[in-house]
C-alpha cells in the first residue's frame, strides 16, 4: 500500500488518470495537491519528509533502505560538479511564464510560474530527469559551455524555453500579475479559441495557428478531443474567467448541448496559439 513517500507516483498516477479525461494537470500542480491530501501546505515540506524518512531508511522492493531513482542511467544519479550546475542556473521564458532553476547542494530544481519547486536528477552533464515523474530538462549549451535554452519533455512533447535575464524574467513576472488582478484578457484570445474549439469539433483543426508543440500535442489527442467536443454541441456562449498562474487567459465555454468547458489559452505575440488546454466545465 502507498503512503507519502510514494507521493510522487501518485501523482504521476492522478496526472494519467486526468489526462485520460481529457484534463491536463501539470507536475507542479500534481505535486501540491498530493501534499495538500496528507495535510501539508505544499510540496516543499512534504519532500523534506521523504528524504528524511529515506535517510532513515524504510523496508521497499530494493530491501531495507533501498532507494530508486526512476529514469536515471543505470538506476544510479550522475555526479555533476557544482560548477557545472551552477551554469544552468537562471530563468528561462515557458511562453508568457518563467521557468526557474535552482541549485539545492548537489542538485537542480525547476519552478514554472505558480507552480511548486521539482527535484531533477542528473542523466549526464546536460539531461536531467525527474525522479518518479516523465519529465525531462535537456539544456543547450552556446560557444563558452553556458546553456542558451532549455528544452523540457514531457508526455513525448518538447518545449523549447530560452534563457532570459533577470529584468526579462521579473517582466513576464510582473505582467501576469499585473493581468491577473487587473482580470483584463489578452486582445485576440476569445477569438482564437472560438476558432480552436469549432475545428477541434469538426476534427479539422488549423495547425499552422498553433505553435509546433501545441499542433504535437492536438495530433495526439485528436480523437478524443473531438469525440468529446462533438458531443457537447456547439458553442453557445463564451465567459471570460480571469488570468491563470502563467499567464494564460481562462474561459468558460458553453455549448448548445447544455455541457460546458473550461479553457486556458495563451497566444504569441504573432497571434498564434502558444498553448491551450481543457478542463471539464460545471
Amino acid at each position: 500500500m502507498r503512503d507519502f513517500r510514494d507521493a510522487k507516483a501518485m501523482a504521476q498516477t492522478l496526472r494519467e488518470a486526468l489526462n485520460s479525461r481529457s484534463v491536463s494537470l501539470g507536475v507542479g500542480e500534481s505535486l501540491e495537491l498530493i501534499a495538500k491530501l496528507f495535510g501539508l501546505p505544499n510540496w516543499n515540506v512534504l519532500a523534506a519528509r521523504i528524504r528524511t524518512a529515506e535517510q532513515g531508511g524504510h523496508e521497499g522492493s530494493g530491501g531495507p533502505g533501498a532507494k530508486v531513482d526512476a529514469g536515471v542511467t543505470n538506476g544510479k544519479e550522475v555526479h555533476v560538479p557544482s560548477d557545472i550546475l551552477d551554469r544552468y542556473v537562471g530563468n528561462y521564458q515557458f511562453h508568457n511564464a518563467v521557468f526557474t532553476v535552482t541549485r539545492d547542494g548537489g542538485q537542480l530544481s525547476g519552478r514554472l510560474s505558480g507552480q511548486g519547486a521539482v527535484p531533477y536528477l542528473a542523466v549526464d552533464e546536460t539531461e536531467f530527469t525527474a525522479d518518479d515523474i516523465e519529465v525531462k530538462l535537456r539544456f543547450i549549451l552556446g560557444p563558452d559551455s553556458r546553456p542558451t535554452a532549455v528544452v523540457l519533455r514531457q508526455h513525448g512533447n518538447d518545449h523549447t524555453m530560452p534563457r532570459i535575464d533577470a529584468a526579462a524574467a521579473h517582466e513576464l513576472q510582473r505582467a501576469i500579475e499585473d493581468r491577473m488582478s487587473s482580470r483584463s484578457a489578452s486582445p485576440g484570445t476569445e477569438a482564437a479559441l472560438r476558432r480552436l474549439v469549432a475545428s477541434l469539433a469538426s476534427g479539422q483543426p488549423n495547425y499552422a495557428e498553433m505553435s509546433a508543440g501545441l499542433a504535437e500535442a492536438t495530433r495526439k489527442q485528436l480523437p478524443r478531443l473531438q469525440r468529446s467536443l462533438a458531443d457537447m454541441g456547439p458553442i453557445a456562449s463564451i465567459e471570460f474567467l480571469g488570468v491563470g498562474a502563467q499567464g494564460q487567459d481562462v474561459y468558460s465555454v458553453w455549448h448548445q448541448g447544455g455541457a460546458a468547458s473550461h479553457w486556458h489559452i495563451a497566444l504569441e505575440a504573432d497571434g498564434t496559439i502558444a498553448s491551450a488546454f481543457v478542463t471539464p466545465g460545471p
